[in-house]
């Protein structure tokens, strides 16, 4: 009962996600319907800047300083409003949205039971980072393999196959904790495993973007996909804690199962997406053909290099579980997890303004050494409340990197390459990570919390303008806006 409980909420958070979007998108396209409505002539230059939305259905009214100020606030505020034209224009990409949406609010779920389980099981932080770690191997030997198989088959098919394998895996999980003594070496295994699917799946899913959203609406698709990630990652995480202590692990690994088939059926409602004509097929050829593509381009590096470095000495959450445990429990675990995801989201719904960015190899360093001056102000926090807006600020911080990164990997990269390289690009942002909790726990349990999370900000400020230094071509980027459209 709980658990179809818990889908039904999850269903239902989708469901509001969806209606809140496109209230969204009906509040731009009335603002455009205002903007473009013809005014007379007679109206003073002034007024003609601003015209009155209600002018034809009565006089003129005269507007002054006060209401030209206001009006001025109005459009600026839109400007800021997250770009809902990808979900109006592209069916496609509404259907991703959706079933992705879903599908990660679920992932995040199982993200916080895992560690949760393996501290319960085991007492250790150190233990916990090791399961991060586990993740290495399995994306270290598949995301080429994924790449390759992104370029040379349908990405859409590619999507839902990997999406059943995630539910039947996740599947094992449920059965694991309901045993009277679940066993430690099944949350490795299950790691392993999920971890080698995500590798195959996620450079098709990268992917698929570029080919069912135009060029020039790229940035807001980027904007939106973090959007619905960190929607996921707000609500996920607590529910996670709720469900923990209220209905069991059992219960809680049940509902990411349920929101993986809203997933497949999302996929399956879209068109195919097959490989460019030129595509390779898959082979160890075309996979060193992406690694040397890459490495050719100092812009590509940097992007990667700067995100690797950032998540590795500044990731701190493989630390969670035993900052939580003496916080509060499950409860402020959750909110530990949510608070980056927070600040994310805020970023994400105000991000309007990258649209006139051009230097996004600046943004990207910039965003990345704000994640690290976040970082030691959470490691100096003296409350909770205090950890929490830090950690907020990290997140905005790493999402408005991540939209840039991924503005200049799907304007810059060739479609028939962009499945290889989106492997890679994925090796960069879960490497990093993975390799961070590790190198937290390490640290923590030889010097302690605080220094762990002190000094991992610290180096990756310092590493960002090290890098950034040495690739100049990343520090200079600059994006080419998109031609008109006819």
């Amino acid at each position: 009962m709980w658990g179809r409980l818990a889908a039904s909420l999850v269903g239902l958070v989708a469901f509001l996600q969806w209606q809140w979007l496109m209230l969204l998108a009906l509040r731009q396209r009335a603002h455009r319907k205002r903007q473009s409505r013809p005014v007379p002539e007679e109206l003073p230059p002034h007024t003609r800047a601003t015209p009155d939305p209600q002018m034809d259905s009565g006089p003129a009214v005269e507007t002054g300083p006060a209401t030209t100020s206001a009006v001025g606030l109005r459009r600026r505020l839109t400007s800021l409003a997250v770009d809902v034209t990808p979900l109006r224009s592209s069916r496609e990409f509404r259907l991703l949205f959706i079933g992705q949406g879903v599908s990660f609010a679920g992932s995040m779920i199982t993200y916080v039971a895992i560690p949760f389980q393996a501290y319960e099981l085991t007492r250790s932080s150190l233990v916990v980072g090791l399961i991060s770690l586990a993740e290495l191997l399995p994306i270290l030997l598949m995301s080429f393999v994924g790449g390759a198989l992104a370029d040379a088959v349908d990405r859409r098919r590619m999507v839902r196959i990997t999406q059943v394998s995630a539910c039947v895996v996740v599947g094992v999980l449920v059965v694991n904790a309901a045993l009277p003594r679940p066993q430690l070496w099944v949350l490795f295994a299950v790691v392993v495993a999920a971890a080698g699917i995500d590798a195959l799946e996620r450079p098709s899913l990268d992917a698929l973007v570029p080919r069912i959203v135009s060029r020039d609406q790229l940035t807001a698709a980027a904007a939106l996909e973090s959007l619905r990630g960190n929607l996921g990652q707000v609500l996920g995480p607590p529910l996670a804690g709720i469900l923990i202590a209220t209905v069991g692990l059992p219960a809680t690994f049940g509902v990411d199962v349920a929101t993986f088939l809203v997933a497949t059926v999302a996929l399956t409602l879209m068109r195919a997406v097959p490989p460019a004509p030129d595509a390779e097929g898959v082979n160890l050829r075309a996979a060193v053909a992406g690694l040397r593509y890459a490495a050719g381009r100092q812009d590509l590096l940097g992007s990667y290099l700067v995100d690797v470095n950032a998540m590795f000495f500044g990731m701190p959450m493989a630390l969670f579980p035993q900052i939580a445990s003496g916080l509060g429990g499950p409860a402020v675990l959750g909110l530990l997890y949510t608070a980056p995801s927070v600040g994310s989201l805020l970023a994400t719904i105000t991000s309007g303004w990258t649209r006139s960015v051009r230097h996004h190899g600046r943004a990207i360093a910039l965003a990345a050494a704000s994640w690290g001056v976040a970082i030691v102000a959470f490691g100096f926090a003296p409350s909770l409340w205090v950890a929490l807006v830090a950690l907020a600020v990290a997140g905005a911080a790493d999402m408005i990197s991540g939209l840039f990164r991924t503005t200049l990997w799907n304007q810059t990269i060739p479609d028939a390459m962009r499945g290889r390289l989106a492997g890679i690009e994925m090796i960069s942002y879960t490497s990093g990570p993975a390799l961070g909790n590790l190198e937290a726990g390490v640290v923590g349990s030889l010097a302690g919390v605080r220094a762990s999370v002190v000094s991992g900000g610290i180096l990756c400020v310092v590493g960002t303008a090290v890098l950034s230094s040495v690739l100049p071509q990343f520090w200079k980027y600059r994006a080419t806006p998109s031609p008109p459209r006819r």
